[in-house]
């Protein structure tokens, strides 16, 4: 386990998110992810920014420190983290492993990104935060260590 796997005391919300990827990982045969606090941190920070903004943009990579990240958009109030981590996990069914970016059965690996960076087995960890805008919440996840690294394969 990476050191950050240590217990960390989560919320119920955050243990749901963590447990929807986990649940798909488990799928895949791949590892479990950790939480990680200082992930959680770095997302809430980014979410704020967004719902300020009031629309979706990654953040640039040299602010993510080595991290991934996938974001979620939708109606203030509404969705469960079951709901949100699930937008990500259906774009499995593009999805054929190998070597990324040749991911996607649709030959546009944009298609799966979200889903192939929940399942890549190299990362360990999840740190999420959401944040509500004026009509929507917004959804930052980030991943240690990023995944869809062009010539690895997803598992």
């Amino acid at each position: 386990m990476p050191p950050a796997a240590e217990a960390q005391r989560i919320n119920p919300f955050a243990e749901d998110l963590l447990e929807a990827h986990n649940d798909a990982r488990d799928e895949v045969g791949v590892p479990r992810l950790a939480w990680s606090n200082r992930l959680a941190r770095e997302a809430h920070d980014w979410a704020q920014h967004l719902a300020r903004e009031g629309r979706m943009i990654h953040a640039d990579r040299d602010q993510r420190g080595g991290a991934g990240e996938n974001l979620w958009m939708g109606s203030a109030g509404y969705y469960g983290a079951d709901i949100m981590v699930g937008g990500f996990v259906a774009e499995q069914q593009h999805f054929r492993n190998g070597e990324f970016p040749q991911v996607s059965t649709t030959g546009t690996w944009r298609d799966v990104g979200h889903y192939t960076q929940v399942i890549w087995r190299d990362t360990q960890e999840l740190g999420c935060a959401v944040a509500r805008g004026q009509t929507n919440d917004f959804l930052v996840c980030r991943y240690f260590p990023a995944g869809n690294v062009y010539n690895q394969r997803v598992y």
